[in-house]
């Protein structure tokens, strides 16, 4: 076996321990372990040539853009994505402020500045205010039937229908603005599937849609960059603790594993990369992505994993969301407006059709957020999940910029409008180490397939304890899908070990 080399290595100094993905569950984790003289051989090995997953900014249009995680979600003080943040600098004074901190938004997002219909016409702002009341009512009914034993329907989507059904029979208006209704409302439907993660609400299981937490906090960006946050935890690791461009092949477990530099002593855990380097360990932190484990989950651990873990892979959702940037030479758009709502007049929630993905695709886009101006320069951010999502990153840039421009040209009235200067988007389903943005929690399956997940393994006391240990947003129960979801799980796992191996320590948490 070739040996991992590098530092405090073969000294036998401290259990070795592996962190599988450099996301920020992965930096967490090692963070937190690099702090604790019990563990002095530490390594992180990272798929790619960076670190962040999920989060990444590029330099782009004159700024920076976010291809991945965008807000801090409730940024207060439970948040400790938002707690780093404040700590590096990294936020605006009016991001800080008490006020923000304490705004409870419901998750939601906020209403649309515009309303574009696809006729050419703006829908007003009193039917859309109208309909975006009753579609967010209707979502906080949702999160009422948590510990309900009779459930109406197996789906959000479908109680969601099944009260738009019946409110809309008693709509007094006419025939053109009940249609219009629906289709504001299928607006929304898109709206949730970006926010959940999913192609449709049908797939998104009723009775645990409560469990999921909102923080109160007014969601908030990062000036500089989400990626400021990653790189700040990065730097304050020891040098070579990351590896990367080291894909893992296969983590094989319960075993009995030499290497010839550590004098006979033998490792539970042999991490195998895709280059053929292997990695002997105690113990292994695997932090890829639900998307990932669910691709690779006949390969990826040796022997199998227990088949009820396995199980709650199969089950979990997993979807996409991407987002399109365009950015034009001159605002089209007020100086004020902050998110322009596309409506497709021809849509219904209620309504399922079925035609070519080509044809369609970009009527699953919500509209476009503005993003706050840098040099002069004006970009759009469009939002679009599920099937047609993926659809979309198999068309090449100037596809996209077509298609989207004649959208344009088509809701504002204007045939003119100049088309878009460049095109900048994100392909989550196609990048082979995520295979889609985050997860949420499918019909057939509950919060007790994310506690299954976040087990660590062995699940019998008899073997060496803690060989493989789970973190990563889809094992958080109450903030999967969220950046503080994936570091609360990294701090939890490292806590695990550190417990291990120092029964005196004082452990900062609870992080659950």
């Amino acid at each position: 076996m070739e040996s991992s080399g590098g530092r405090a290595e073969g000294s036998g100094r401290g259990p070795r321990v592996l962190v599988v993905g450099g996301g920020i569950a992965g930096l967490g984790a090692a963070q937190r372990l690099c702090r604790h003289p019990a563990f002095p051989q530490l390594r992180v090995l990272e798929a790619t040539a960076r670190a962040g997953g999920r989060i990444r900014s590029e330099r782009g249009f004159g700024g920076v853009v976010e291809l991945g995680a965008h807000w801090i979600h409730g940024p207060s003080q439970g948040n400790p994505v938002f707690q780093l943040a404040a700590k590096y600098q990294l936020l605006r004074e009016k991001d800080l402020s008490e006020e923000n901190q304490l705004t409870e938004t419901g998750g939601h997002v906020g209403l649309p500045s515009v309303s574009y219909g696809s006729s050419g016409v703006s829908v007003s702002r009193e039917l859309v205010v109208e309909m975006a009341s009753l579609f967010y009512g209707l979502i906080d009914q949702t999160r009422e039937f948590l510990h309900s034993a009779d459930a109406p329907v197996p789906s959000v989507g479908e109680y969601l229908k099944k009260e738009i059904r019946q409110r809309a029979a008693s709509w007094p208006e006419d025939e053109e603005t009940r249609k219009l209704k629906l289709a504001v409302l299928n607006s929304f439907f898109n709206v949730e599937c970006c926010v959940s993660g999913t192609h449709s609400m049908d797939l998104v299981a009723l009775v645990p849609f409560g469990e999921y937490t909102v923080l109160p906090g007014l969601d908030c960006t990062f000036p500089g960059g989400y990626q400021g946050l990653t790189n700040h935890i990065m730097a304050s690791l020891p040098e070579d603790v990351i590896v990367f461009n080291k894909p893992v092949k296969t983590v094989h477990w319960n075993g009995s594993f030499k290497e010839a530099s550590s004098l006979g002593e033998t490792f539970p855990v042999l991490v195998e990369c895709e280059d053929g380097a292997c990695f002997p360990a105690h113990h292994v932190i695997v932090t890829v992505p639900l998307g990932f484990l669910k691709e690779h989950l006949d390969t990826f651990f040796e022997p199998p994993l227990p088949t009820e873990k396995a199980e709650a892979i199969r089950k979990m959702g997993f979807g996409t969301n991407n987002k399109i940037f365009l950015e034009f030479e001159e605002p089209f758009w007020e100086p004020d407006c902050q998110y322009i709502q596309v409506v497709w007049e021809d849509t219904s929630p209620l309504e399922d059709v079925t035609s070519e993905l080509r044809h369609v695709w970009f009527k699953k886009l919500i509209g476009f957020l503005v993003l706050p101006s840098f040099e002069s320069v004006h970009v759009l951010c469009g939002f679009i999940a599920g099937l047609e999502s993926e659809f979309m990153e198999s068309l090449s840039d100037e596809d996209v910029l077509l298609s989207l421009t004649q959208v344009l040209r088509r809701v504002t009235g204007n045939a003119q409008l100049p088309a878009p200067r460049s095109v900048l988007r994100s392909r989550w389903h196609s990048a082979p180490y995520t295979r889609g943005s985050y997860s949420y929690v499918a019909v057939g399956s509950t919060g007790d397939d994310i506690d299954q997940l976040a087990q660590p393994l062995p699940t019998d006391g008899a073997e060496a304890q803690l060989q493989i240990l789970f973190a990563g947003e889809a094992t958080h129960r109450t903030f999967y899908s969220t950046t503080h979801g994936a570091l609360l799980s990294g701090w939890r796992e490292a806590d695990r070990l550190i417990a291990l191996r120092d029964p005196q320590a004082q452990l900062p948490g609870p992080w659950l």
